[in-house]
């Protein structure tokens, strides 16, 4: 892992556009690695981890109940995993429908637990992959920050995979401008989850607060 030369980058990324490099949070993607990533992340000093699968994530977390990291599930949720998620996670990346808000806050009511979560959103439009469209945002922004048992903190998007540049930068500046549009005085969204191992010096050139990086971390995964 070299860890040096990512925060290289993400620094050089932030100064070029006038940011702070500690604004930016690296989550270390581990979804599809042993837990001995985890591990390596954590002594490496990376305290927020991600994971795609609700099981995988689950068994890494009894498997190192004291690990000192934050788990962050950043895979789609099926609305039937939502109770099991709901308080094993300092936060959801993925909400996309008012229907998994409805079950997610259901969920964190009976556990009497209050989830962080962002709101996914579908910048580029991209059929094959979830996410709210832009224009759906809003209401899933407005109804989910009205629940008692959720706490929305942001918003999380991805750019087309293998997209150019300027594509990148296209993509993460309308959610930077998404966010800007739709955040209160009451509703900060202070969160902005966009960026992985190929596209987050633009992510960060754009605004983002948390970059998921798993393959310049980690290499490639074994599923």
């Amino acid at each position: 892992m070299d860890l040096a030369a990512v925060r290289g980058r993400i620094a050089a990324a932030a100064v070029r556009a006038g940011r702070r490099p500690e604004d930016v949070t690296i989550v270390a993607v581990t979804k599809g690695h042993p837990l001995e990533r985890v591990r390596e992340a954590a002594a490496a000093g990376l305290a927020d981890v991600g994971e795609s699968r609700v099981q995988e994530a689950l068994a890494k977390q009894a498997a190192w109940p004291a690990a000192p990291v934050r788990w962050h599930l950043i895979g789609h949720l099926q609305r039937n995993k939502a109770k099991l998620a709901v308080g094993r996670f300092a936060l959801i990346h993925s909400v996309d429908s008012v229907r998994l808000v409805e079950a997610l806050e259901s969920a964190a009511a009976a556990a009497d637990v209050v989830q962080e979560v962002l709101v996914e959103v579908n910048v580029a439009r991209e059929p094959q992959k979830s996410g709210a469209s832009p224009e759906e945002a809003a209401e899933l922004v407005a109804h989910a920050g009205r629940l008692t048992h959720l706490r929305v903190r942001g918003l999380m998007a991805l750019a087309p995979f293998g997209a150019p540049l300027d594509v990148q930068h296209r993509v993460f500046g309308e959610l930077r401008e998404l966010r800007d549009s739709l955040a209160t005085s009451s509703l900060e969204l202070a969160v902005l989850s966009m960026g992985m191992s190929d596209d987050f010096e633009a992510a960060v050139a754009e605004g983002a607060t948390m970059v998921r990086l798993g393959t310049i971390l980690f290499g490639e995964r074994a599923s």
